[in-house]
């Protein structure tokens, strides 16, 4: 941890205007040179630096400064922070059992089709694939597209609740915000996911035979 007060230059200007502090006083507690601590005094540096208070802050005592101004060779000490803020954990990759881990094209799949507006670089992140696994998911390329059952990544262990919620959140905040600058590419006008699943539903219909006319058919056909 730096010993230094943070904005060393607005520090030494608060306490150039509100303290007796000698040059060299302030210029050790701030990490500047004295000619530096001059010259903010002459004006001739940090000009239009606002002044920041070290006691408001917590970066020093009014009984530090006290003690200083009664004794030119004393240097000031910052103050210890009161609240200690606990160091990040690098966050460890999720431990996905070998068994699920074939069943990571199905999460793709749920995915784009649940949620096509996350791009691919956040599913690859999310999931730990790759952008060309996505992409041929995507265009049904994927070698084992026919038999690609979607499933809740949630459900088969991938990701959290809330990670998939976060991802999806993002990806609906950056859609609006590029349409509302009129900056979305053309041609990506992401449908809905319950429209996408209608579609689907609707291409296979279609594709079914129509059982009234091949009764029809039949009943019409001579002995």
């Amino acid at each position: 941890m730096s010993d230094k007060p943070l904005m060393p230059k607005a520090t030494a200007v608060w306490l150039i205007d509100n303290t007796a502090l000698t040059f060299d006083q302030i210029a050790d507690f701030c990490g500047l040179h004295p000619l530096e601590v001059k010259g903010i005094a002459d004006g001739d540096v940090a000009q239009g630096v606002r002044g920041i208070n070290p006691i408001t802050n917590d970066q020093l005592t009014r009984e530090e400064i006290e003690k200083a101004e009664a004794d030119e060779n004393y240097r000031m000490k910052l103050s210890k922070k009161k609240v200690v803020v606990p160091e990040l954990k690098k966050k460890q990759k999720r431990y996905i059992p070998t068994s699920r881990r074939q069943e990571r094209p199905n999460a793709i799949a749920w995915i784009v089709r649940n949620h096509p507006e996350v791009p691919d670089r956040v599913i690859s992140k999310l999931l730990g694939t790759t952008k060309q696994t996505i992409q041929a998911i995507r265009e049904k390329t994927h070698w084992n597209s026919a038999n690609l059952e979607p499933m809740d990544p949630v459900t088969l262990g991938f990701c959290t609740q809330f990670d998939l919620d976060m991802a999806v959140q993002k990806a609906a905040d950056e859609r609006a915000r590029l349409e509302a600058e009129g900056k979305l590419p053309e041609g990506a006008t992401l449908q809905p996911a319950e429209d996408t699943t209608a579609a689907e539903e609707e291409e296979e219909t279609s594709s079914a035979p129509d059982l009234d006319k091949v009764f029809a058919n039949f009943g019409s056909s001579d002995d």
